[in-house]
């Protein structure tokens, strides 16, 4: 966290210095934008050839939780390494994808071009700091932090209301839940 306060603020002070008014400047920004983009989707289909290599069928039994303000119950799930990685990915890829549309409707409708330049190396870093690469890419052990499943990113949780739970009694709290919402729907 505090260092990637410390990266922010130093390419701002970076970008201080240069004419964000040039049209040189901005075109070597979006480059750099361009980039960090490619170089983002190359690691993400990188981390998708290495899930499929391993095919890891390890299974894998945890309590998604509710989503929050819906009166939807936790649910249970039964998957494994190699499903839950793909999962994981697809939410990466779609995050990383959604984010770069944002930033260039900013960019291109309000001119902001700040933010390109601090995303062209922060898209790059959030990666590498990510499970997902830390396992595939990095080559790290599952273990800890790094075990599935993992915590879902939310810098306005407190606690661990909103995290998957592994617990032997929480799994079968679930899966009895479920059962009976699914009896209680056949009834109906």
């Amino acid at each position: 966290m505090i260092l990637n306060l410390v990266l922010i603020f130093g390419i701002i002070q970076v970008l201080r210095k240069l004419d964000l008014e040039d049209p040189i400047t901005i075109t070597y920004i979006r480059l750099a934008y361009f980039a960090s983009q490619l170089i983002v989707l190359a690691i993400y289909y990188v981390i998708g050839l290495k899930i499929e290599k391993s095919n890891d069928q390890t299974t894998l039994k945890y309590v998604e939780p509710a989503k929050p303000f819906t009166d939807e119950q936790p649910k249970s799930v039964r998957t494994n390494y190699r499903d839950y990685d793909r999962e994981k990915l697809k939410e990466a890829l779609r995050s990383a994808l959604t984010g770069a549309g944002v930033l260039m409707a900013f960019h291109l409708y309000f001119s902001f071009t700040q933010p390109l330049a601090i995303q062209s190396i922060m898209s790059v870093k959030t990666v590498f700091q990510s499970p997902i690469a830390k396992i595939h890419i990095l080559g790290q052990k599952a273990e800890g932090d790094l075990r599935r499943p993992w915590k879902n990113p939310n810098p306005f949780a407190f606690g661990d209301a909103n995290q998957p739970q592994v617990d032997k009694q929480a799994i079968k709290r679930a899966e009895k839940a479920e059962k009976n919402a699914n009896a209680k729907n056949k009834d109906d």
